[in-house]
């Protein structure tokens, strides 16, 4: 099973300006996932996608080249991640390198454990399944959330009479932890999603495995939950 590992990095980002390049505890974002990428035996080809000069630098400076840049219609902000992953996947496929599966690298996700990416490959084994992703104990349950009225009134998002259970009665519910995605090349193009039809997910229930950086809020609890666990890239 080949797989190809894509790093997606565009240079804009509005609510962290240069995230990807900015130093988490010492090294750049990207860093982080391009060495996880490089030291995992379980990828055969490491490609990061990226518009900005600057994270192509320092990608070289990690060891992997940047040779062409990302077009710029992927690097807007209401580009998808899914088109700049199949743009990679179609340009190596054109450089006569073809790949049975895909793995999905984001930088703000920049804490993870090979062993969490062996159990990926194993579910992949399943001719049943297309994808898998990294999945983490939710915050709050689903069964007690609500939406909000422009009156401030609450309506249940299920039924009110799951409000009534105690937090030890709830059955189990997970979020994506967005440190994890490894899908089939062929399910990527016919369906344009990590989240095809059939899908599997990996329990990954450390702490530090969830951080998901969006804002300086994110990157303060990241870095905190990091330095706690004595986490290095």
């Amino acid at each position: 099973m080949r797989t190809l590992a894509v790093i997606p990095a565009r240079g804009g980002s509005k609510r962290l300006p240069g995230k990807n390049i900015r130093p988490f505890l010492g090294v750049p974002l990207i860093a982080w996932s391009i060495r996880f990428a490089l030291g995992y035996a379980g990828f055969d080809r490491v490609v990061v996608s990226t518009d900005a000069p600057d994270i192509a630098a320092v990608a070289a400076a990690e060891g992997i080249e940047v040779p062409r840049l990302r077009p710029p219609h992927l690097a807007s902000d209401t580009a998808a991640t899914i088109d700049a992953v199949l743009d990679v996947i179609d340009h190596e496929a054109a450089q006569g390198r073809q790949f049975d599966t895909v793995a999905l690298l984001q930088p703000t996700s920049p804490i993870r454990l090979a062993s969490r990416w062996d159990a990926a490959r194993d579910l992949l084994g399943d001719s049943e399944i297309d994808a898998v992703v990294g999945v983490a104990p939710a915050r709050t349950h689903p069964f007690h959330t609500f939406s909000l009225g422009d009156r401030g009134q609450l309506t249940s998002m299920h039924s009110a009479d799951l409000l009534k259970l105690r937090g030890q009665d709830l059955p189990a519910a997970v979020s994506v932890a967005g440190n994890l995605y490894l899908a089939r090349t062929a399910a990527l193009h016919e369906q344009r999603t990590f989240f095809p039809s059939r899908i599997a997910g990996v329990l990954c229930d450390q702490p530090f495995e969830a951080a998901d950086i969006d804002d300086e809020l994110d990157w303060l609890i990241a870095e905190t939950i990091a330095t706690k666990y004595g986490i290095t890239p």
